[in-house]
């Protein structure tokens, strides 16, 4: 990668938290403020980064247009939708819809649950594979030597005192998901959430992306969580269905 490229991104990460001054920028960069300037001036050229007042610079238009088109683009995310809004209709409860990148679950598609926690969760997010529902599906529908190079290849930080923190107890959960055709996140990543996850096929199986239910510890129990599994599953067959899946 050019590192005038690489430095551009770096600034775009940086706005991403938040509206940052010149000489901030620089600072996190290490670089000289004139380096940082021309960057901006760029991505302020094309819409990518604009400026608020004298001082503060903050992320522009084009790269909301670009997510959003980008989503748009997703066919799972767009055969899924009726299924996804409708188990958030009857359940009431925060689904997700996520694919698998790089080692990483990414949210593609997100609806808000009526209760009034609310999740870390965003669309474009990325979380860990080895302590979140959709993380476990997504995993577990990889062939075995895959499943276990991805295994293999995690730091398992401990996020909760229920979190995964070896390999050969992941792989033991992932043959377990792939038996049941469902994960179950029993507040491994955040110790108020627990969630259910259920796979999305296409032509031919393919498991094209994961669905999930996230729902506060306060309002269900273990047991009421697992109560939610025959609306899950039918969603999921839902989605699957309207992106390809014959059932075969």
């Amino acid at each position: 990668m050019s590192q005038s490229l690489d430095r551009g991104l770096s600034v775009l990460d940086a706005l991403a938290e938040g509206a940052d001054t010149l000489d901030a920028l620089a600072d996190r960069l290490g670089v000289h403020k004139s380096t940082v300037l021309r960057l901006l001036r760029t991505l302020e050229a094309h819409h990518f980064v604009r400026r608020e007042g004298v001082r503060y610079y903050r992320l522009g238009s084009a790269l909301f247009d670009l997510a959003s088109r980008a989503l748009e683009s997703s066919d799972v995310r767009r055969s899924a939708a009726p299924a996804l809004a409708e188990l958030n209709a009857r359940t009431g409860h925060t689904v997700h819809l996520a694919t698998y990148e790089d080692g990483e679950v990414v949210y593609v598609d997100k609806y808000e649950g009526r209760h009034s926690v609310r999740m870390y969760s965003r669309i474009g997010k990325r979380a860990p594979v080895h302590c979140t529902a959709v993380g476990k599906v997504l995993v577990s529908a990889l062939g075995p030597d895959r499943r276990a190079e991805v295994a293999h290849a995690i730091d398992y930080p401990a996020l909760t005192g229920n979190t995964i923190t070896d390999p050969v107890a992941y792989l033991a959960e992932l043959e377990r998901v792939a038996e049941q055709g469902y994960a179950v996140d029993n507040a491994e990543h955040e110790d108020f959430i627990h969630c259910l996850a259920a796979p999305v096929r296409g032509p031919g199986g393919t498991v094209l992306a994961a669905v999930s239910l996230s729902v506060p510890k306060v309002l269900l129990d273990y047991e009421g969580l697992l109560a939610l599994l025959p609306d899950l599953t039918a969603a999921a067959r839902n989605a699957s269905v309207h992106s390809g899946w014959t059932g075969q």
